[in-house]
């Protein structure tokens, strides 16, 4: 283990409680302290790109609106004059008023009203992603803060500490009872922890300000956290097996809406060279003889240069597109849940390992040598050799429970699935 590794890990076994939360700029401060669940649920409430995805999901919902709609009639007014030949060699003339309507040609409609509908579908699928990654990160997040907080607590300490040693070997040198050599180790040790201890401070504003941009805050300066790594694991999880869960994940069932959509704008690119008609009818009344007239009108583009061949094209390249990235979906998910079972598994036989035999022995060990140091068998550095490996074996132990704690939190995040569109409430929300 490293050094930088060790003086990190020391954090982990102090994690502690209490904080003062500042909410963003205009709302009261909260004076109970701040757990995960609280942060997971500001995070949720005004993560900025949570709150993006929020907005994407109703401007799918009003293009889909929108797709249902008919093109509004237009209104059409004509004034004509010609010259007729009525014996007095005057003009005669006509003027109509009416209306004209375009119609889709039959299945179209349907059509995009269907292909909108996916448009939303796959914008709440990616919602509900985002929501899912959302909640790991901040997890995550929120354990760094923990332990840049304790890091610098814990490095202070081991100040006083390596300044106490460094006074007794001094002492011992000037004593009789040891050679340099001791104390030299002894200093250095000191500055070493000193050098480091500015460098954890910085890490502290680093972590609070990663952790206060997932929860949408400015900052994080004042903020203390609560909370600990759990020493349990919820090995149930391991019975979730993909056959439960693969088809539900936000990422898959976005796969498969995508490439549902894209199997409509095939279908609706297939009806694309079928023209649309726009019919109308109009009244007036002829100038000369005031005689009322009513017209009919009727038109269709004829596709003979456009029948849609690049669209047709680009939509059956799309469909392919969806497919393959589906497949890939579903594979990294696979792989993923393999590799997240196997890494739980390994954590939950460490932590295990680490609480019923390392631990154990180091700490008989480290008794040993402090009982011999006192009765004069074993020398100083010998019981500083002895302390180390003993809060080495500590700190490993807590960086196992971290790896832990990390690994359930993975195999959650792949559990998590989105409702049932029976669950679901379908009912078109009209736009303002």
């Amino acid at each position: 283990m490293s050094r930088n590794v060790f003086w990190k890990l020391i954090v982990l076994i102090t994690l502690g409680f209490g904080v003062v939360w500042v909410r963003a700029e205009g709302a009261p401060p909260l004076t109970n302290a701040i757990t995960l669940d609280a942060a997971i649920q500001i995070a949720l409430a005004q993560n900025p790109e949570l709150r993006a995805s929020g907005s994407r999901v109703e401007a799918a919902a009003g293009r889909a609106y929108q797709a249902k709609l008919w093109t509004n009639p237009e209104l059409e007014l004509t004034a004509e004059e010609w010259q007729v030949n009525n014996g007095r060699g005057f003009p005669d003339a006509k003027q109509t008023i009416g209306v004209a309507q375009s119609l889709p040609f039959p299945g179209k409609k349907s059509l995009d009203r269907k292909i909108g509908g996916a448009g939303v579908q796959l914008s709440e699928a990616e919602l509900a992603l985002r929501r899912v990654e959302l909640v790991r990160d901040v997890k995550a997040a929120f354990f760094q803060v923990l332990a840049a907080e304790r890091l610098v607590e814990a490095a202070g300490d081991l100040v006083k500490v390596a300044e106490s040693s460094a006074d007794t070997a001094r002492k011992r040198v000037e004593a009789g009872a040891t050679s340099d050599q001791e104390q030299l180790r002894a200093e250095i040790q000191l500055e070493q922890v000193r050098t480091d201890l500015v460098g954890f401070r910085r890490e502290v504003v680093a972590a609070r300000q990663g952790f206060a941009t997932l929860l949408g805050q400015p900052d994080l300066e004042s903020a203390r956290l609560t909370g600990a790594l759990a020493e349990s694991a919820n090995t149930a999880l391991l019975d979730q097996g993909p056959e439960r869960w693969l088809a539900k994940h936000p990422s898959s069932v976005g796969a498969r809406t995508a490439r549902e959509r894209a199997e409509l704008e095939l279908r609706r690119a297939r009806l694309e060279p079928y023209p649309d008609v726009k019919v109308g009818v109009a009244g007036g009344r002829l100038g000369e003889t005031d005689e009322s007239i009513v017209e009919l009108h009727f038109s269709l583009p004829i596709p003979l240069f456009d029948r849609a061949k690049g669209k047709k094209q680009e939509a059956r390249a799309n469909v392919s597109i969806a497919e393959a990235e589906l497949t890939g979906i579903e594979q990294r998910l696979l792989r993923e849940w393999r590799t997240a079972s196997q890494r739980f598994r390994a954590a939950v036989e460490q932590v295990a390992s680490y609480r019923e035999r390392i631990l154990p022995k180091a700490e008989k060990a480290l008794e040993l040598v402090r009982g011999g140091f006192e009765q004069g068998k074993f020398g100083f550095i010998d019981l500083l050799d002895t302390q180390r490996t003993t809060a080495e074996a500590r700190l490993t132990y807590q960086q196992k429970l971290l790896e832990l704690n990390i690994a359930q939190a993975e195999l959650e995040a792949l559990l998590a699935t989105v409702p049932s569109e029976a669950d679901k409430d379908r009912t078109p929300k009209k736009p303002e």
